[in-house]
C-alpha cells in the first residue's frame, strides 16, 4: 500500500496533511510513503526530513496521483488532480459540502473512496482523530494574538515609572475548545478575561482557567445538542441571550467570537447596536467567518472597522498561519486515522459499518453518499 502526501495549493494554505515525524512511523510499520517534492516546505518541513523519514520523492502531482493507494491533503482536490486520481483509490482530506461543488461527483465517477476530515465523529474512540478540535486549538490562541496586536492598549496590568496601567478586558463567547484555549492565552497575557457559552456544562472549564462566567441565568440546560456542541436557540433563549451579551460587551477591550452550531449557519450574537456600544479602538476578532459570522458585521476574509472605530476581523483559515504546529496537530490526527483503517496483515479495510469511517465516508463504490 502506498501513501501519498501532495503539495497544498490553495491560497493561504500552508499547512500539509502528513509531517515527517508520522511518515517514519508510518514506513516502521509497513507501509510506502511518497511525498511531492516542497509537499512541507511552507509548513517548515523540506523534502531531506520527508527523505530521512523513508518516503520517497514524486517529482510531479501526477506522478504522485498514479502510484497512491491512499491519497491525503488538507484542503479538497483541485478537479485538475481528482480527474488524475485512480480508481479504487482511497482520498483522506476536508471535503466540506458547501464547498465540494460538482467534486463529490467527480470522485464518484472516478470510482474513489472519499473520507471527509472535518466529519470525525465526536465519540470517545475517535478524540485522537478530530481534526477540528486540533486546528480550532491553533485558532483559538492565535486569535487573542491577532487581537493584542491591533489593540491600542497593552493587555496585562504594568507597575512603572510612568505610574500604573489597568488591565484590558477580554470576552470569549463560545467556549468550546477555540474559545478555552483564547482565554488560557488570554489569560497568560495578563487581561482580565470574561466568557460566555449556552452549555451550562462549560461553566466550570471556563472557571478553572481563571475567568469569570457572564450571564449564568441565560444558559439553558438542553443547550447542549448531538456530540457536545450547542444546539440552535429559541426566538426566547436568544433574546435572554442578546440583552445579556449587550450588558456586558459595551466595556470589553477585545472580544473573541467562536460560537458555532454544526451544519448551520453561525449564530449571531454580536449586533450592530453591540458594536456601536463598545468603545473606540475595541476589537473583534470573529472566528466563525467563514460560516457567516457572529457578529452582524463580520465580513470572511476581510477586516471591517465601524463607524466609532471598532475594527471587526473575519480571519479565514486561521490554522494555516501556524502552519508548523497545525501541519503537526494535523498529522497526528490523520496518523490515528491511518492506523484505525490498515489492519494488522497491512490491508486497508475502509467499512461503511464503522461507526468511525461510516460518518466520515462521503464517496464510495461510485456514489455519493
Amino acid at each position: 500500500m502506498r501513501i501519498v502526501v501532495l503539495k497544498e495549493r490553495t491560497a493561504g494554505e500552508h499547512r500539509v496533511a502528513l509531517v515527517p515525524e508520522s511518515v517514519g512511523r508510518l514506513v516502521k510499520s509497513g507501509a510506502e510513503v511518497m511525498a511531492e517534492r516542497n509537499a512541507g516546505q511552507a509548513a517548515g518541513f523540506p523534502d531531506a526530513s520527508y527523505a530521512a523519514a523513508g518516503a520517497a520523492l514524486a517529482g510531479s502531482t501526477d506522478e504522485a496521483l498514479a502510484a497512491a493507494d491512499v491519497v491525503v491533503k488538507v484542503q479538497p482536490p483541485s478537479q485538475d488532480e481528482a480527474g488524475h486520481l485512480r480508481s479504487g483509490a482511497l482520498l483522506i482530506s476536508l471535503l466540506p459540502a458547501s464547498a465540494a461543488g460538482n467534486l463529490l461527483e467527480q470522485l464518484a465517477n472516478r470510482n474513489v473512496t472519499a473520507l471527509g476530515l472535518e466529519r470525525v465523529p465526536r465519540i470517545t474512540r475517535a478524540q485522537s482523530m478530530d481534526v477540528l478540535s486540533s486546528q480550532a486549538t491553533v485558532a483559538g490562541y492565535k486569535a487573542v494574538l491577532l487581537g493584542a496586536s491591533t489593540l491600542p492598549r497593552l493587555l496585562p496590568m504594568m507597575t512603572t515609572a510612568a505610574g500604573s496601567l489597568t488591565p484590558g478586558k477580554v470576552f470569549v463567547i463560545g467556549a468550546g475548545v477555540a474559545g478555552l484555549q483564547a482565554i488560557a492565552t488570554a489569560r497568560r497575557l495578563g487581561a482580565v478575561v470574561s466568557a460566555f457559552d449556552v452549555r451550562p456544562a462549560v461553566m466550570e472549564q471556563v472557571q478553572s482557567l481563571g475567568a469569570s462566567f457572564v450571564a449564568a441565568d441565560a444558559v439553558g440546560a438542553g443547550a447542549e445538542g448531538q456530540g457536545g456542541y450547542a444546539r440552535a436557540q429559541t426566538e426566547d433563549e436568544q433574546a435572554r441571550t442578546l440583552a445579556a451579551l449587550a450588558g456586558h460587551i459595551k466595556d470589553m477591550d477585545l472580544v473573541i467570537s467562536t460560537a458555532a452550531i454544526p451544519g448551520k449557519r453561525a449564530p449571531v450574537l454580536i449586533t450592530e447596536a453591540m458594536v456601536a456600544s463598545m468603545k473606540h479602538g475595541s476589537v473583534i476578532i470573529d472566528l466563525a467567518a467563514e460560516t457567516g459570522g457572529n457578529c452582524a458585521l463580520t465580513r470572511a476574509g476581510e477586516t471591517v472597522v465601524a463607524a466609532n472605530g471598532v475594527t471587526i476581523f473575519g480571519p479565514v483559515n486561521l490554522p494555516a498561519t501556524m502552519p508548523f504546529h497545525a501541519s503537526q496537530m494535523l498529522s497526528r490526527n490523520i496518523l490515528a486515522l491511518l492506523q484505525h483503517l490498515i489492519g494488522k496483515d497491512g490491508l486497508l479495510v475502509v467499512s461503511m459499518d464503522d461507526e468511525i469511517t461510516g460518518p466520515m465516508c462521503l464517496v464510495h463504490a461510485g456514489r455519493v453518499r
